[in-house]
């Protein structure tokens, strides 16, 4: 295959993905931490270590429905005798315990208690036999199978003990960690803040609705940035507020000046490249936005603006994006989420898996984020391109599930190994 290198992307000045995701982890504070209740707290990340308060179990305890037995061995010297019971063995019952029950018994040799799933385990018990195994006689029990000391009991501690580091600052609460975290004893956690979002939809070809579309036949679109950051958002647990606004200088500079001290992250579509109405930049370093970077040899997405306003009471970052919907899908997925998990304490780059490759791809001056899906074959990872790559198609989404970082200046045949990440 002959490697044809779009000339696009080719002037100086450009960083590299690299380059971006790093400036952006570098320059990001987290916010601020506040105390919420555990079950409140979930999407939140941890802005403190939490460790338990008890240990798990609590207490010694049967792991099934059955009989606690006690049972010292006749011959000591007997290895196989010291540490199981054999079958046919006969224990007197003498109670009976329920999980949450207080009642409380000290077993002698060859006595038994009727126990139940997370029932105290009475003293001096040896095992527990599940009941399954057990033949029932009036007031006593026989064993149907020979039993091993110390089955089915969940001793106390033996999964967490106190003090035990349980989570560290960073972590994500999940619904497994919001549960993880209530049964060792954690009821209110520092957290970081959710960041308060903006998002900014510039241009005046934006159709609200059909009758304004056939109003002006050829010269509007209908809107796809603004429900796809809607989307986003609430996927990844964030509220937003959406704004349109019109490319005119003025407007984006009021904009700018109102919100930038009203919400932590400006979110803007369109006007970020060089046009005679990209008033995005411009207006942005008019109002004391910071440049980190602008423009990243990539594709799709290569105008992508990087900010922050600063002052003593308030810090706001500023991410714009290109104005065609895949390229603003594509850098919210990396750039977006890397921005607000750092906002949250999460500082950790994205995670990136290997796959194989099913069919060759061109080379490219930029290095490419190409929407593939990812499928099993007999134990691999394979990706498949989609058809419709170009940055103002959007239609390949209702099949991707991944993104695949295709490096430039390079033809990757089919086979070879690439760099993917979900979407």
């Amino acid at each position: 295959m002959v490697a044809t290198v779009s000339a696009c992307g080719a002037e100086k000045g450009l960083i590299s993905i690299d380059q971006a995701i790093e400036i952006i982890l570098q320059q990001t504070q987290p916010l601020s931490t506040e105390k919420k209740a555990l079950q409140a707290s979930l999407h939140h990340y941890l802005a403190e270590d939490i460790h338990a308060q008890v240990n798990l179990p609590t207490f010694s305890q049967s792991a099934v429905d059955g009989y606690a037995l006690c049972f010292h061995s006749e011959n000591a010297k007997d290895p196989i005798s010291q540490d199981q019971i054999s079958k046919d063995q006969t224990f007197e019952v003498i109670g009976e315990i329920r999980a949450g029950s207080d009642q409380q018994f000290q077993l002698n040799h060859g006595q038994a208690v009727r126990i139940f799933t997370g029932g105290k385990i009475p003293e001096n018990t040896t095992t527990v036999a599940r009941q399954e195994i057990v033949q029932v006689n009036h007031s006593s029990i026989t064993i149907t199978e020979s039993l091993r000391f110390d089955a089915d009991i969940r001793h106390v501690g033996e999964e967490v003990s106190t003090g035990q580091l349980l989570a560290e600052r960073g972590q994500y609460l999940n619904v497994g960690a919001i549960a993880a975290l209530s049964m060792a004893g954690a009821f209110d956690v520092g957290v970081f803040k959710r960041p308060k979002i903006a998002v900014l939809i510039t241009g005046d070809e934006v159709a609200t609705s059909s009758s304004d579309l056939s109003m002006d036949v050829g010269s509007k679109v209908f809107d796809a940035n603004g429900p796809l950051l809607q989307a986003w958002c609430q996927s990844n647990h964030f509220q937003v507020d959406i704004l349109h606004i019109a490319d005119e200088e003025e407007v984006v500079n009021d904009t700018f000046d109102r919100l930038k001290t009203q919400y932590d992250v400006l979110i803007t579509t369109g006007g970020v490249s060089v046009g005679d109405y990209d008033y995005v930049r411009p207006c942005a370093l008019n109002n004391g936005f910071a440049q980190h970077f602008w423009k990243v040899k990539q594709k799709p997405g290569k105008p992508l603006f990087f900010a922050s306003f600063n002052n003593e009471d308030h810090r706001c970052y500023l991410l714009g994006l290109p104005g065609n919907p895949a390229a603003v899908y594509i850098c919210m997925q990396v750039y977006g989420k890397l921005l607000l998990n750092a906002l949250q304490g999460n500082s950790n780059n994205l995670q990136w898996f290997s796959a194989t490759l099913t069919q060759p791809i061109k080379a490219d001056q930029r290095e490419r984020f190409i929407r593939m899906v990812l499928s099993f074959d007999q134990g691999r990872l394979m990706v498949q391109p989609l058809a419709k790559q170009q940055s103002h198609m959007l239609s390949n989404l209702m099949q991707a599930n991944c993104l695949v970082r295709v490096p430039s200046g390079k033809v990757i045949e089919s086979g070879e190994v690439v760099q993917g990440h979900w979407l």
